[in-house]
């Protein structure tokens, strides 16, 4: 997997969407908000990672979306 600052990518095991802000051999540098507006940087193994289309988080909003007219 090629990766390049301005990528976005996710932990593979999930969590949230994370900015590549460099990448260093097998070591890329993300970065993230947090709940908060908090803004967290990690690097992380490549291996950890898989790359994320704005496809695929475009369909999780709509499914938060739904979610939450469901709980009113």
């Amino acid at each position: 997997m090629e990766l390049k600052a301005g990528d976005i990518v996710m932990l593979k095991s999930g969590g949230q969407p994370l900015t590549v802000a460099e990448v260093k051999g097998d070591d890329v540098l993300c970065l993230w908000m947090g709940m908060e507006g908090d803004l967290f940087r990690e690097t992380l193994p490549l291996a950890t990672l898989i790359q994320v289309e704005e496809e695929d988080l475009e369909d999780e909003d709509d499914e938060d979306e739904e979610d939450d007219e469901d709980d009113e």
